[in-house]
């Protein structure tokens, strides 16, 4: 037993019998040892503060440290601001955070926002003034910036204008190493605008608003735009995977697997703190990184089922761009404001064991609600004997708005209607025995006083597809009662289409079902972007390749089942396309464009185009086909008002779009025609020619001018012969005559 500290004798503490330099702690001291922040990059520099004296510096260093402690951590003795000769500030300050990592954020979210009405702060590393300012790296002579004379840039937009005055929508094509954009002419060759080789190494994106077409290559991203396709920015992300827009193309996001890796001789774009990151944000305009991320570590699957895929977009924008938000499942999530990429209120949003959240696509106005901000959905699981729980949280306020209790929940979707005026929540509960599965629709009525919920529960199989019609408030889904998988012969499927009743007032009536399909092999739902018609479609299937275009508004009679409700439905055509991987809408919803991309198999590659009510326009195969995408428009900028007189007086205008199609075909038809006679003028031109050159050779050689001619005559002397006596001698005629020899008739009573 160990002797107490009153029980040691004098030879227990003897330095002669124990010495502590013998004993090897090397390992410990490695292990535990505390390494502490060396040299500069702690410390920044403040420029562009206002000029004070000695006994006004402690009250602006107070007012200072406020903007400071919003990036990190410092204390009043960390900030040094020195006096000049005169007794007064020298307008600039150090200021040592308490790491490396706050010095960074400082210069990122301090640098150039604003101290007071007349003085904006200028921050900066002290690392990088000794870097880029140190002797020999500045001209002590001033020379003036030459200005270059001012050049004016491309319409971003010009495509808007069709030079053939018919409104024709872009798209581009991919195929082999061959990038192409073209205009749509129909069922007529597409007019090619430009075609280059090796445009991009992976695959090509519009933005949202259709400004820029994006390529992506090893060493980045880059966008191009304008009437001469030009580059508009770049991107220095290496080896970049994947490309986000925000909505209204202020902000882009790129992630690579691979972390960041800066080299010794530093980065155009990036810095060290991005050092290991995988996800940049970058202002487009200025094409400067706002801040950078890493993965977070993958979240655990179930016992024997498959981890959980990557979602993508990792980062989900609000739709007015002001807010980006992230998901770290099942603990929270955070939104950081824009520009400064600042976490709001500086804390994420704890919400446990949240799945999924999405953010209402647009501002919705909500009754009772004067001042309208974004809002975002999320649900979390069921715990123990918690139910689940689908929330919508408003922000900046961080409000929850409105918030629903689920019971005996499996999983659960979120689906925007693209107005924000409803959210529907698919909801696939099980048994208290879990071994049986249902689904049921939670659609919540945003714009409604208090946001009631609507309970759609007649669907008795498995929900495998879901979509709102666009600007409308219908809707399709695809359900099947086999298991949802990968599996040889793909499940049979029923397609349902719902809509509203009839209702008086301001609001849609309940949710009803308008009619079921059943016996498809459909598995997804395409809108047309302006609503109405749909294409229902069996894509990446090796046994059916259907493609059912229906109307959903159809102007003949209605069933009587119908009669109440603010739906018709009707088949218009079906199609065909071998192995379509891929089914995509124009965005004036008059074109539907389907392909078999060869990224997913090599049979029958190539795109057809039909118009909105199935038929087909144009079938065209191409080998190595990749991709093909329509060209987005913004937003129109017509008012309602404006709008609505148009669709008043759409029969005026669509005499005058008929007539100008019927003179585009008759001409096409013509110009056929001049083009036939054309050549064939031009093949009797060169017939006479070389007939002259024939008969001058000839002549030239004393030839018959006919070499048939002798031949002819004497062979007409034989026939007329003098032995065979004469032709008419030799010629049987014979003649054949019909005649009724008999005649009766026969009554069958």
């Amino acid at each position: 037993m160990a002797p107490s500290f009153d029980q040691l004798r004098e030879a227990d503490l003897d330095d002669d019998e124990f010495n502590e330099d013998e004993i090897d702690i090397s390992d410990l001291r490695e292990k535990f040892e505390v390494q502490l922040e060396l040299g500069y990059d702690t410390f920044v520099v403040i420029d562009g503060l206002p000029e004070v004296t000695e006994d006004q510096k402690p009250k602006l260093v107070k007012f200072l440290l406020k903007k400071l402690n919003t990036v990190g951590k410092t204390k009043e003795e960390l900030i040094h601001m020195p006096i000049g000769d005169d007794g007064k500030s020298m307008r600039f300050a150090f200021v040592e955070y308490s790491s490396a990592a706050e010095a960074a954020a400082a210069t990122r979210q301090l640098d150039g926002v604003p101290l007071d009405k007349k003085h904006t702060l200028r921050v900066n590393k002290i690392t990088d003034i000794e870097r880029y300012g140190r002797e020999g790296r500045v001209d002590e002579k001033y020379v003036p910036p030459v200005i270059e004379d001012f050049a004016e840039k491309e319409h971003l937009r010009w495509w808007l204008k069709d030079p053939s005055g018919r409104g024709r929508d872009q798209f581009v094509m991919y195929r082999g190493e061959s990038v192409g954009v073209f205009w749509n002419n129909e069922k007529d060759q597409p007019e090619n605008i430009v075609d280059r080789q090796h445009w991009t190494e992976a695959f090509l994106q519009w933005s949202p608003l259709g400004t820029y077409l994006t390529s992506v290559h090893q060493q980045g991203v880059q966008l191009w735009a304008g009437a001469s396709w030009s580059r508009a920015a770049r991107f220095a992300h290496p080896f970049v995977n994947l490309v986000a827009f925000s909505p209204t193309e202020k902000y882009i996001v790129t992630w690579s697997n691979r972390p960041i890796s800066i080299p010794e001789t530093g980065h155009p774009a990036l810095s060290a703190d991005d050092e290991g990151k995988n996800y940049v944000i970058w202002d487009i305009e200025t094409a400067a990184p706002l801040r950078s991320f890493a993965n977070l570590d993958a979240p655990k699957g179930e016992e024997g089922k498959p981890p959980p895929k990557m979602q993508w977009p990792a980062f989900k924008w609000s739709a007015d761009d002001k807010y980006v938000a992230r998901l770290t499942p099942g603990a929270s999530i955070s939104v950081y404001e824009l520009p400064r990429m600042n976490l709001l209120d500086k804390t994420s949003i704890k919400i446990e064991g949240v799945v999924d959240f999405d953010w209402a696509p647009a501002t919705p106005q909500r009754e009772g609600v004067k001042t309208y901000e974004q809002l975002f959905t999320f649900w979390q699981p069921g715990t123990g004997s918690n139910p689940a729980r689908v929330g919508m949280m408003s922000i900046p306020s961080k409000e929850v708005v409105r918030s629903l209790n689920l019971f005996n929940v499996s999983d659960a979707k979120l689906h925007w209607q693209s107005d924000a005026a409803y959210l529907c929540v698919k909801v696939d509960r099980h048994s208290k025995s879990k071994k049986s599965q249902a689904t049921t629709l939670e659609i919540f009525r945003v714009k409604e006083k208090g946001i009631p919920v609507e309970v759609v529960d007649t669907i008795k199989d498995t929900v495998i597809n879901f979509a709102w019609e666009p600007k409308g408030d219908r809707f399709a889904l695809i359900t099947t009662t086999e298991p949802v998988g990968p599996t040889a012969v793909p499940p049979k499927t029923s397609v349902s289409f719902f809509c509203p009743e009839k209702s008086k007032g301001p609001y849609a009536g309940n949710f009803k079902l308008l009619r079921t399909l059943d016996k498809k092999n459909s598995n997804a739902i395409y809108w047309s972007p302006k609503g109405r018609f749909v294409v229902i479609a069996t894509i990446a299937n090796q046994q059916s390749s259907d493609l059912d275009f229906y109307d959903v508004d159809f102007e003949g009679e209605k069933p009587e089942s119908a009669k109440d409700l603010t739906a018709n439905l009707q088949l218009m055509n079906t199609a065909d396309h071998y192995g379509v991987t891929d089914v995509e809408w124009d965005p004036s919803g008059r074109f539907v464009a389907t392909w078999a991309s060869a990224w997913k198999h090599a049979m029958e590659n190539g795109y057809h185009i039909y118009d909105f009510k199935g038929e087909a326009l144009r079938e065209e195969p191409v080998e190595k086909f990749k991709q093909f995408a329509w060209r987005p428009r913004p937003p129109t900028l017509l008012s309602k008002d404006e709008q609505k007189q148009i669709r008043k007086n759409l029969r005026e205008y669509s005499r005058v779009f008929e007539q100008e199609d019927a003179d585009r075909g008759a001409s096409a038809d013509l110009a056929v025609v001049e083009a036939r006679r054309r050549v064939l003028d031009e093949w009797h031109a060169w017939r006479a020619e070389v007939e002259a050159e024939v008969v001058e050779e000839r002549e030239v050689l004393g030839l018959p001018l006919d070499p048939h001619a002798a031949l002819l005559e004497a062979k007409t002397k034989e026939m007329e012969g003098t032995e065979g006596g004469s032709i008419e001698s030799d010629r049987v005629i014979e003649e054949i005559v019909e005649d009724v020899l008999e005649e009766s008739e026969e009554v069958i009573g």
